[in-house]
């Protein structure tokens, strides 16, 4: 069977869809999971913002080598889930994966940590629901 993919995805593809899947990437392995994961942008920037960056080094979590993805049909076609930043998918999001909208999270250029917080608290809901289903180990 394969491995179920989460595909986070904010309209830049270097912020909230970084810091999501990077977070969720290591809480994934703390806790076992066998996923994989990765971040798009509906209009991918260039690079990851340095306040990002710095950001998410502050958090022991390393994105220097890492550029945005643009969130194409092909790049989202093998998700098991598609989560997105305030963004539509409508257009590129394959029939039959389920888009889960996480919108209200404040603007990382108004502020990393507060950004940081609002993602990492819905990050730990995801892993905990994943990990609800396994029972007695």
């Amino acid at each position: 069977m394969d491995r179920p993919s989460y595909v986070f995805v904010c309209q830049h593809g270097s912020a909230k869809s970084v810091i999501a899947s990077e977070h969720f990437r290591r809480l994934a392995v703390e806790h076992g999971l066998d996923v994989d994961v990765a971040s798009a942008g509906t209009e991918p920037d260039a690079e990851i913002p340095p306040r990002v960056v710095e950001g998410l080094l502050g958090d022991g979590i390393d994105v220097r080598a890492l550029a945005p993805r643009p969130a194409t049909r092909a790049a989202l076609q093998h998700a098991s889930r598609i989560i997105a930043f305030g963004c539509d998918l409508r257009q590129v999001a394959p029939a039959g994966v389920p888009v889960e909208r996480w919108d209200g999270v404040p603007a990382v250029s108004d502020g990393y940590a507060r950004a940081r917080d609002a993602i990492l608290g819905r990050v730990r809901t995801l892993v905990h629901e994943l990990r609800a289903p396994v029972r007695g180990g």
